[in-house]
């Protein structure tokens, strides 16, 4: 099995939701995003998500993750055959290109960084 690994967010303090990253896949079958926190203020929250994107340039939900709120790591998976879990990993194939969102609940500091590990 092969892997592409890739960074979607540097690791920043963040008071909103950062533009959106539109990425092609291409022949991949599957993917891990990673989401680093490593400082809070207050209270913040950021909901991953990942999404399709067809060939027109609609927008449909494959994954998304419950809201982050402390520090850590949070991965969620997508890949054909795995064990379906809400909220954290989802048993399906990624089309050509995915989007993937972080979106802040709040304008509390979050400082994280985000990965992205194409699988075959």
């Amino acid at each position: 099995m092969s892997k592409n690994t890739s960074t979607i967010y540097a690791s920043a303090a963040r008071t909103a939701t950062p533009t959106a990253v539109t990425k092609r896949v291409d022949r991949w079958r599957g993917c891990v995003v990673t989401i680093d926190v490593t400082a809070i203020s207050a209270t913040p929250s950021v909901t991953p998500k990942i999404e399709g994107v067809t060939s027109s340039g609609a927008v449909y939900a494959i994954l998304t993750g419950a809201a982050i709120t402390a520090t850590g790591q949070t991965a969620l998976k997508v890949y054909p055959g795995i064990t379906a879990a809400a909220n954290v990993a989802v048993s399906d194939v990624l089309p050509q290109t995915i989007k993937v969102t972080l979106t802040h609940g709040d304008t509390d500091s979050i400082t994280y960084s985000v990965d992205l590990v194409l699988i075959d």
